[in-house]
């Protein structure tokens, strides 16, 4: 099946790549497609995706734990801001729903007050997973919380208070590939040689790309930059952002996912880029196998997000990783419940493993939360927020 699937989509971009111009696109169409085709793309696919028997964890599989910790955080918003209502939560590609559940049983159970203030929105690409969504939220909730999926489009801008928040999804924004080559920097493409994808560098395709690296005064003609320099520019993250700060009226945009500031982003010795691809729990570097079939990701670039989130009209309030922002949240706390004597001893190891799966500074502790803001008053802006204090 998976062979098949493959073999459908790899004819599906070959006949595209004929069609077109120039016989060529870019690598950004390509990954694009493997990702989001509404016939074979990967997230559009019916098989599970995430979590043990899918082809990667992320913080919401693993346990509760992630969601209900969040939650905390997310009232401290709503107070922040004098409690308005509604409050709008809206999350950003919400997978297969497990956050949005964790997120709000908690806050049914802990803080009942916020939960009849909140308006939950749901954009989400994937019309497969949105139905999943849909169903896992009727089920849990029935008619008890306002909740609405939306496209961005539908969405009025200057209409969102509250918080826009997203968990691994800027990852899996398809990038532009670059490579730096005799003092030029080239764009790759793929193009058809005879039934096989074959990489070919020319011009870049956009402006934006060369805007970006002046931008954030990245020059690659440093001597300190290999030949053959390849990286990443994820000009879909920059669009994403200008559309999130043009529906947000006043509040928070929240970021969970890997990265890098800018500097270490496009440090010399990563000659080859941050491209992953995961497929049943392994992780390999080649996007041209698999096709349709597999996760494919990089690296976000936080500075960038930062940089253009000002130009935008965003705030920049505050950026750290993912395991202090779980420790002073409560998360130690909850570790130190194992040794209580309240939890069964066969429950203890998957617990504790669970639990430091979240801070393990060599995977998910090490994530990057940005924290970015709208029209937020002197004194919300400087508020101390207990997720973020060091």
């Amino acid at each position: 099946m998976t062979n098949n699937k493959s073999n459908l989509l790899q004819k599906k971009i070959i006949e595209l790549i004929d069609s077109s111009n120039q016989k060529k696109i870019t690598f950004a169409d390509y990954m694009n497609l493997c990702l989001y085709d509404s016939e074979y793309g990967y997230y559009n696919s019916e098989n599970i995706l995430i979590g043990k028997n899918g082809d990667f964890y992320t913080s919401t599989s693993l346990s509760s734990d992630f969601g209900e910790l969040l939650a905390i955080q997310l009232e401290e918003f709503w107070r922040v801001m004098d409690k308005p209502t509604p409050f709008h939560l809206v999350e950003v590609g919400a997978g297969e729903g497990n956050l949005t559940i964790n997120i709000l049983n908690y806050l049914k159970t802990h803080y009942p007050d916020f939960f009849q203030s909140i308006e939950y929105i749901i954009i989400e690409k994937s019309e497969i997973l949105a139905e999943k969504q849909k169903q896992i939220i009727k089920k849990s909730f029935n008619k008890s919380v306002i909740s609405k999926w939306y496209k961005w489009e539908d969405i009025e801008n200057n209409s969102l208070q509250g918080c826009i928040f997203s968990n691994e999804l800027i990852d899996a924004f398809p990038v532009h590939l670059v490579e730096f080559n005799q003092g030029i920097l080239q764009e790759v493409y793929l193009t058809n040689n005879e039934g096989n994808l074959t990489e070919v560098l020319g011009n870049l395709s956009t402006i934006e790309i060369e805007d970006f690296f002046k931008t954030l005064n990245i020059n690659f003609s440093q001597d300190i930059y290999p030949e053959k320099y390849r990286t990443e520019v994820n000009i879909q993250a920059l669009n994403w952002l200008k559309t999130v700060t043009k529906k947000l009226k006043k509040g928070y945009v929240l970021t969970i996912d890997y990265g890098y500031q800018g500097d270490k982003y496009y440090h010399p010795q990563r000659f080859q880029g941050t491209l992953k691809c995961y497929y049943q729990h392994r992780h390999h570097n080649n996007p041209y196998v698999n096709i349709g079939c597999q996760d494919i990701t990089s690296h976000i670039n936080f500075t960038a997000l930062e940089t253009y989130g000002e130009r935008y009209g965003l705030s920049n309030i505050a950026y750290t990783p993912q395991a202090l922002f779980l420790m002073n949240l409560g998360l130690g706390d909850r570790i130190s419940e194992l040794s209580s004597g309240k939890i069964p001893i066969g429950e203890i190891i998957e617990r504790r493993n669970q639990l430091h799966s979240l801070i393990n500074p060599e995977g998910l502790g090490n994530f990057g939360i940005l924290l970015q803001g709208k029209n937020l008053n002197k004194e919300q802006k400087n508020y101390s927020l207990k997720g973020f204090k060091y």
